[in-house]
């Protein structure tokens, strides 16, 4: 715990047989009261690796995709008590040891949401992230804080720490099972008026890395563009577009409306 908060480390699996044992080795271990591991139908060991390290497993008998194993993740750890949650991907290329910090920042009460930052610092770079990746990280991201307003240095960024008030303020059942979950969940957050933080994160682009291609790049790139159109449409109030309904019954539990809203619970 932190100052009395608990803190829930979630890991969204897919072929992580090589690298959770030593992602949560990794772990500060002295602050984090609980870690509980979502398979997504890996059909490799990563649930029998994890289960053997004492990590909580659930597995998914058919793939959902990496949003809908984040929507299990956060539904379990709210499920659990979790005062704070911090995603974690098992595959070793973010560092787990920026937990306490992340954590630290979300319970300070001054934030909602922390991200691990590859671009602070010039950390993704250095970390050996492919050239090609680095410009349309960039360039989304000069985009979407031109239309949101924000001022991030990255959206795309796996490493993330919640408040619980965040997750349940979210109406996360909305978003996407795929890749794109990650940028509407943080659209959703600027349109929430949620406090939005950052920390400098290095990374590891190695073998063993998860890591999607030039393909599923695209196509998470063309979602992040319908997400800001949506975005930019429903501040205009000329467009409702799901995923930014607050008022709908897609949350993972009882949320806390950020503008008078009525709030509602999910099935």
């Amino acid at each position: 715990m932190i100052n009395g908060k608990k803190v829930v480390v979630v890991m969204p699996a897919y072929r992580a047989a090589k690298t959770v044992e030593r992602t949560w080795r990794a772990l500060p271990h002295a602050i984090v009261d609980h870690v509980l591991l979502v398979d997504d139908a890996s059909g490799d060991e990563t649930a029998a690796v994890a289960a053997a390290l004492g990590i909580e497993v659930h597995v998914h008998p058919e793939n959902r995709g990496y949003g809908g194993n984040q929507k299990t993740c956060y539904a379990q750890a709210l499920a659990r008590g979790a005062d704070i949650v911090v995603m974690v991907h098992p595959d070793y290329q973010y560092d787990p040891r920026l937990v306490t910090a992340m954590a630290a920042m979300i319970e300070s009460e001054i934030y909602d949401v922390v991200l691990g930052s590859r671009i602070l610092g010039g950390m993704a770079r250095a970390g050996g992230m492919p050239a090609w990746k680095y410009a349309a990280n960039r360039a989304l991201t000069a985009f979407q804080n031109l239309f949101t307003g924000a001022k991030l240095s990255e959206y795309h960024s796996g490493y993330r720490a919640f408040s619980r008030h965040a997750l349940q303020s979210l109406p996360l059942l909305a978003n996407s099972d795929d890749f794109v979950f990650d940028n509407q969940m943080l659209v959703q957050a600027i349109g929430r008026g949620l406090a939005l933080g950052e920390i400098s994160c290095p990374t590891r682009y190695e073998p063993d890395s998860s890591s999607i291609g030039l393909r599923r790049s695209i196509r998470y790139g063309i979602g992040v563009l319908g997400t800001t159109r949506d975005f930019v449409l429903w501040r205009a109030g000329l467009a409702r577009p799901g995923f930014l309904d607050f008022n709908a019954d897609r949350y993972l539990g009882p949320p806390t409306p950020a503008d008078g809203g009525t709030p509602r619970v999910s099935p």
